[in-house]
């Protein structure tokens, strides 16, 4: 069985005196595409900014190859290979495709390797290619989904924190964007997914956790839960044809 690269430990997180995450606690294997899952509020994305250091546990730990990466600033998290791709994409909307794509190799010395990883995310997402000297604010949706994604990769990362990446998609781009993670987890490519699509999110991913108000609720195999009627309806907001 793969090595656990992520765990996640009674983790507490507060806006102010409100409680966001309540000690919550789960792991994720290498190779692993793991979702969080649930409704709006119920704590995913801010388990994901609590991961990543954009926020700051009140209490528990964060243990990334078995280390403690609760206390970290959010640059050395990234150095360590855990990159977090936040809802909204934030690329840098003045700059160009490529210009965006360099700037996720922040820490990387090497030229020749930069280069090496520019052209990794061209030949992975030829539209960017064709783009490259546009500028990011001028790319449709989907295209900014994209280069969200190839900026992270040009930090050659451990892990993946991927925050709804379908959201504010055109319909008919999601299969896209689901087939791009469909072929990093196939590539080996380990990703914490945050996905509002229930039904995407656990097509893709190999275990869940389902979270409710700050708790983690249920979790277990992905194809356990997708086929669990009282699960998809209960927790996910979810309903089968004719249910």
């Amino acid at each position: 069985m793969s090595d656990v690269i992520l765990k996640v430990e009674n983790m507490e997180a507060y806006y102010g005196k409100i409680a966001a995450l309540n000690g919550i606690s789960f792991e994720v294997r290498e190779g692993q595409v793991v979702t969080l899952l649930g409704s709006n509020g119920a704590g995913k994305s801010t388990t994901l900014k609590t991961i990543s250091g954009l926020m700051r546990a009140a209490k528990g730990s964060i243990t990334f190859f078995g280390e403690d990466i609760s206390k970290m600033p959010p640059h050395e998290i990234v150095r360590r290979g855990l990159i977090h791709l936040p809802e909204g994409r934030r690329i840098f909307k003045d700059l160009t495709v490529t210009e965006n794509l360099e700037l996720g190799s922040f820490n990387l010395k090497d030229n020749a390797e930069r280069k090496r990883r520019i052209d990794h995310v061209f030949d992975r997402f030829p539209i960017l290619s064709k783009r490259g000297k546009q500028l990011g604010g001028t790319l449709s949706g989907g295209e900014q989904q994209m280069l969200a994604i190839g900026r992270g990769l040009m930090a050659g990362p451990k892990l993946l924190l991927m925050d709804e990446p379908s959201m504010g998609i055109a319909p008919l781009i999601v299969k896209d964007i689901s087939n791009i993670i469909s072929k990093l987890h196939t590539d080996g490519t380990t990703i914490l997914l945050v996905e509002q699509n229930s039904k995407m999110a656990l097509g893709l991913a190999d275990y869940g956790y389902v979270l409710d108000t700050g708790n983690i609720v249920l979790s277990g195999k992905a194809a356990e839960l997708i086929n669990n009627d009282n699960v998809l309806r209960a927790y996910l907001g979810d309903r089968k044809k004719g249910g």
